[in-house]
């Protein structure tokens, strides 16, 4: 009898334990030809997503965005950075150290790309970062773009046997050292910082970084009360904007303003116990520091005194009147005096402070209600003011934050400023002003001797009628002195400014209109090809004016709305050509060609970075001052002590005199400095008036929208703040002056041919990072 068993009995051809692979399920049997045996030396499998809560990844992302790199981080951003390293970390996220090393170069990324102090979850910048580097991770770590490794010893993909090194803060095997000093953020996401650019031999002219920024390219910046920071807005901006956008320019205007004062020492209540201060030897004026009220609590408060800050505006019966955020109030300043005197003008659209008494109208008074419409409208009665003052402003410096004579050398922060904003585009002082003035100062060499000028100049030219021969002779004269000095020692830039014509010819119906307008711009051309060597080695700016095209075709030279747009390339095509023949007959190479920059007015140029801004503005701001400015008493008419003086007002007076203390004249046609008031002449007196009533008001266009009208949504380009280095505010209605107030140093070549004098070319040198001089030449 066969014993054989069954099939389904036999034995089996068993696998070896060694190389046994379990089935998947016990209802399955093992297949006949099994997998090989896993090799150890195989990759990892891809990383399993976690559910990682935001609470749980706080302690890290504090430590490494606010301990270590000075950010704040809000609760959106802490959700999204969250979510991004439970999906691309797993769970390995705290002990392989996965989470800090990608926590590490969102910080490096944030602070290249000059995202601003507090890092926002709903900000575009955090979402391109985090896109970018989702790319680039491969098993929860970094991997560089091309090579497998990132450019920064913090993001290293180490071996293994690095890693202990890594943790016992011993330098990892590899990569080579000098690709470990930028980090992946500046090369992976397109910012380049290493040591090696600044040896390149491209940026060795000063040319390379000299930016000429038009108005409408700035970024648009408004202030965020909320947060005490300046946000990018996102909005498309439009020539046609809804009605509520002039509402958001003179709320930002305001805010602006108000946040400077508050950081002003004369702003700021002491946090020492008056009980412990003495009284013996201490001034009036520190007794109390300053306080602003709004104009919706004056409401019930007849006879009291207090200080407002607000905007004048004309009311619809025609009588002056004060408004802020909440509220507007009639004003009466028939005896109001200026302070410091007669140091400022004063117009409707301004923004000022105003010391005075509240009177109630006498059939409310004792009610508590003085006619007010409510909150935001207009109370009833009166605002008797008694001083009236501009807000001062604040130096470069504190805005941004540093110390030291322009920032030089010195990077610690002082006080809360805005060093991490970029507000022109070219990079944040906190960020890249450290490599910039390590650049200037390789690059920007001094003069061995006097009779050697030096590089860093700007030729600023004031009005250049075409239509006058003798003015385009005038700047032949001015281009020859310069094309005759030494090789090499050319200016870096020449500035050349509208009006362009003497009438708005384009709106001129039997002059020719655009075909002469055209012709003009052909003969300055023919006048710069005389010149090879200055369009091969300088940059030409051209701002506009008022009676330019295209926008004087249809207001005949009248105010047009600011910023406006520069010359149609179809004027200026032959100038282009000029520089273009110029360069290509040069034929250099690893040198920056000479180019010609028609840029809008207003407009910024700024040379290495935030290292030194210059504000280029056409407008007879002069005149229109003194057309539109309330009148004040010149001196007070009764003594302060029958006025009741109140400590508020006292050290309005103190403050303010201090404010006119820092108003300095520089050195013109190398002339002494003037030193003493009264050798102070009359047309010294007037710019500084004039000075200082544009740069109290951080605005270009303190009008009213009827008097100077502004495109809503690009009055952040007339914003000047934080204060720029220097300012070329070219204005025909004004004497000419070079004034340095507050750190911000005003140049005023006004026309190039001089009223009254035949023969006489005018223009200003100005050394940039220091002062300016004004020049004359005979024809």
């Amino acid at each position: 009898m066969d014993r054989t068993p069954a099939p389904i009995f036999r034995r089996q051809n068993v696998i070896p334990p060694s190389s046994a692979i379990p089935s998947s399920s016990p209802a399955f049997g093992t297949p006949v030809h099994p997998l090989k045996p896993f090799n150890v030396n195989a990759p990892k499998a891809a990383i399993l997503p976690i559910i990682l809560p935001p609470a749980t990844l706080r302690p890290l992302a504090f430590r490494t965005f606010t301990k270590k790199h000075s950010l704040t981080i809000t609760s959106s951003a802490l959700q999204d950075l969250a979510s991004f390293i439970g999906r691309h970390c797993g769970s390995g996220w705290r002990e392989e150290g996965l989470a800090e090393r990608v926590l590490e170069e969102i910080a490096r990324s944030w602070k290249n790309r000059n995202g601003g102090v507090i890092v926002d979850g709903t900000s575009k910048e955090l979402r391109d970062i985090l896109k970018t580097l989702e790319g680039n991770m491969s098993g929860g770590k970094i991997v560089g773009p091309g090579k497998g490794l990132p450019r920064g010893n913090s993001m290293l993909d180490v071996k293994d046997g690095d890693a202990a090194n890594t943790r016992l803060g011993l330098r990892p095997s590899g990569p080579p050292r000098e690709d470990s000093n930028a980090s992946f953020g500046m090369s992976g996401l397109g910012v380049q910082e290493d040591a090696q650019q600044d040896d390149d031999e491209s940026t060795n002219d000063p040319r390379a970084w000299l930016n000429v920024i038009n108005a409408f390219d700035q970024p648009r910046l408004v202030y965020n009360v909320g947060k005490k920071h300046f946000e990018r807005e996102t909005n498309k901006p439009s020539l046609l904007p809804p009605a509520s956008h002039k509402t958001t320019v003179f709320r930002n205007r305001y805010q602006v303003i108000y946040q400077r004062l508050l950081r002003s020492e004369a702003f700021q209540t002491s946090s020492v116990s008056s009980s412990r201060q003495r009284t013996v030897q201490r001034s009036l004026s520190n007794q109390q520091s300053l306080k602003i009220t709004p104009i919706a609590n004056m409401l019930g408060r007849h006879g009291s005194n207090h200080m407002l800050l607000g905007q004048l505006v004309i009311l619809p019966t025609g009588n002056l009147a004060i408004s802020d955020l909440t509220g507007s109030i009639p004003l009466d300043l028939t005896q109001a005096v200026a302070i410091p005197d007669d140091s400022a003008w004063f117009c409707p659209g301004m923004v000022v402070l105003v010391d005075g008494v509240y009177e109630e109208e006498e059939e409310s008074v004792g009610k508590g209600l003085s006619g007010s419409s409510g909150v935001g409208g207009t109370l009833g009665g009166k605002f008797q003011g008694f001083f009236i003052g501009q807000p001062p402003c604040e130096r470069r410096q504190a805005t941004l934050g540093i110390s030291g004579p322009e920032g030089g050398g010195q990077d610690h922060t002082i006080g809360g400023g805005f060093g991490w904003i970029d507000f022109l585009g070219v990079g944040s002082e906190r960020a890249v002003g450290a490599k910039m003035r390590r650049i200037e100062r390789r690059l920007m060499h001094q003069p061995t001797s006097q009779d050697m000028p030096g590089r860093g100049r700007a030729v600023i030219i004031g009005e250049l009628n075409l239509d006058q021969p003798r003015a385009l002779h005038a700047m032949r004269k001015i281009l020859s002195l310069y094309a005759a000095e030494p090789e090499g020692s050319a200016p870096l830039t020449f500035v050349l400014t509208g009006n362009f014509t003497q009438h708005a010819v384009m709106a001129r119906g039997g002059s020719g209109g655009s075909i002469e307008y055209k012709e003009y711009f052909d003969a300055l051309a023919s006048a710069l090809s005389d010149f090879p060597t200055l369009l091969q080695s300088s940059t030409f700016a051209f701002v506009p004016g008022d009676n330019d095209g295209w926008v004087s075709s249809f207001t005949a030279g009248a105010s047009v709305p600011l910023p406006r747009k520069a010359v149609p390339d179809m004027f200026t095509s032959r100038i282009r050509r000029a520089f273009a023949t110029a360069n290509a007959e040069a034929g250099r190479h690893g040198v920056v060609q000479g180019s010609a920059v028609w840029t809008s007015n207003p407009s910024r140029m700024t040379l290495f970075g935030p290292n030194h801004e210059l504000v280029l503005f056409r407008d007879d701001i002069s005149a229109r001052l003194r057309r539109a400015a309330v009148t004040v008493k010149r001196k007070a008419a009764e003594p302060e002590a029958e006025r009741g003086t109140t400590p508020e007002r006292a050290n309005t007076a103190d403050h303010a005199q201090v404010e006119a203390d820092a108003m300095q004249l520089d050195a013109a046609n190398d002339g002494p400095v003037a030193a003493s008031p009264p050798t102070v002449t009359e047309d010294v007196r007037t710019a500084q008036k004039l000075v200082k009533t544009i740069l109290d008001q951080g605005y270009l266009a303190p009008f009213r929208q009827t008097i100077r009208p502004v495109h809503w949504d690009y009055s952040s380009a007339l914003h000047l703040y934080p204060l720029p280095t220097a300012m070329a505010l070219i204005d025909t209605t004004a004497p000419p002056f070079c004034v340095t107030y507050e750190g911000c140093h005003v140049m005023n070549p006004s026309s190039v041919l001089v009223p009254g004098r035949k023969g006489i070319g005018r223009w200003i040198e100005y050394e940039i990072g220091r002062q300016g001089r004004l020049r004359e030449c005979t024809l």
